[in-house]
């Protein structure tokens, strides 16, 4: 167990897209065990054989609600230090999306130490998609009076869905746009102690929505006209956070809480206005230990936009997807990424995470985890709506594969209103 942490988001969540391509040949190696590595010269003998090679070619098999298929090949290489800790993670691919063909991307993940992690990835595909980030991270274990998180992006994305606004969209209000965001994101936090601390997000981003590149799904524009945004947008966000966290990991808690409320300003130029929006929430995660084996997690997130002033649609309150944010998306792992929008959101959802295997490969020590998982949440435009009705629903189960201190590989299968729905990540949902 690591000292408790007051806890902020961690810098190795995956980006919306091309990061998750990497993400099931790493679940795979992690429950296979073979491309775990020390560090070291290899020879012949151990480049031929696949559990003492430097790593293998793993075969690359992802699915998505809105991104279609992906096949390809991902060597991947795990490298531990002497004590089994996975401190370096390359995974270079070349793949073929279903939309927009052949690919190439490359990514690193690096945990130097408990205190700093960092990582870099990039991707091009023939068509349309280009992805590139940094992300950066000291002061994890909150021993120090200051910390930061810092993130770097810029992606071209050619398969997000616009529904409408409202709890109500169905599958025939389906659009599909393309996406150009350059974004910029720091956030240093002052530890008032091990438990308490108070933060300062400011994110600079500027998003380009154009017509859609997808056959067979209307393009944006000639359902819904320019009115939500489209063309280009930049936002300013300056967010103020107070984190409670009794966690005893930030990457695999097994007990605690982390209660976090914030209230922030956007606008579309200055500092402090609210020229864009004014907003206020919670978010509250629970890891109740019911046995050595098995942790109930429990998680509820309420956004609230007080004040909006012509907000394009990409700046709403969103439910979808497999990722909770603080202040942001929220997941509903049987629909596809901001699959509902409207002003304000609710979200609650539980998982049972028990682990069932466990196994020694070369350095690193595995555990495989099954999480039967429920989300369900909403949307609404009114302050005064009863945040608790009208709940869309999902039921699934979760697939983890964990090699400790500092690596989630997951694969969560849900089931919703309108189907099943797959999604693959580096670290856990929430």
């Amino acid at each position: 167990m690591h000292s408790p942490k007051a806890g902020t988001t961690a810098v190795m969540s995956p980006a919306a897209r091309s990061p998750g391509i990497a993400c099931l040949a790493l679940i795979c190696s992690l429950l296979l065990g073979a491309a775990a590595a020390p560090a070291g010269a290899y020879s012949w003998q151990q480049w031929l054989n696949p559990t003492t090679a430097p790593f293998i070619p793993i075969p690359l098999i992802d699915t998505d609600p809105d991104s279609g298929h992906t096949i390809g090949l991902l060597p991947t290489l795990l490298q531990t230090d002497p004590h089994g800790d996975i401190r370096l993670i390359l995974a270079p691919s070349v793949y073929k999306s279903s939309y927009f063909g052949w690919g190439l991307g490359a990514s690193i993940y690096a945990y130097p130490s408990q205190d700093t992690q960092w990582s870099a990835d990039g991707s091009a595909e023939q068509r349309v998609e280009r992805q590139a980030e940094v992300k950066y991270q000291v002061g994890r274990e909150r021993l120090q009076p200051w910390s930061l998180n810092a993130w770097l992006m810029y992606e071209r994305i050619g398969t997000p869905r616009f529904f409408g606004i409202g709890n109500d969209t169905s599958l025939r209000d389906e659009t599909n746009y393309t996406s150009e965001q350059e974004m910029l994101q720091l956030q240093p936090g002052w530890n008032i102690n091990p438990y308490l601390q108070l933060g300062y997000l400011l994110q600079a981003e500027n998003v380009t929505v154009s017509p859609g590149a997808l056959k067979g799904v209307p393009s944006i524009e000639r359902r819904y006209g320019p009115a939500y945004g489209l063309g280009t947008n930049a936002m300013l966000l300056n967010r103020l956070l107070l984190t409670y966290d009794t966690r005893d990991d930030l990457t695999m808690p097994t007990r605690g809480m982390a209660l976090t409320a914030y209230a922030g300003l956007a606008s579309r130029q200055g500092i402090l206005n609210a020229s864009m929006y004014s907003e206020s929430g919670v978010d509250t995660r629970f890891f109740l230990p019911l046995d050595s084996h098995t942790v109930l997690a429990l998680h509820t997130a309420l956004r609230y936009l007080l004040e909006a002033h012509r907000l394009p649609f990409w700046a709403l309150s969103t439910l979808g997807g497999d990722n909770s944010v603080i202040g942001g998306e929220q997941p509903l792992r049987g629909f596809g990424e901001g699959r509902f929008s409207d002003r304000d959101s609710f979200s609650f959802s539980g998982e049972l995470r028990r682990t069932v295997a466990s196994l020694d490969a070369m350095s690193t020590h595995i555990d495989l985890q099954l999480a039967p998982f429920v989300d369900v949440g909403r949307v609404f435009h009114r302050p005064g709506t009863d945040p608790v009705g009208q709940l869309h629903s999902v039921a699934g189960l979760g697939i983890r594969g964990l090699a400790r201190p500092f690596v989630v590989g997951y694969v969560d299968i849900g089931y919703g209103s309108e189907g099943a729905a797959v999604f693959t990540g580096i670290n856990y949902p929430f």
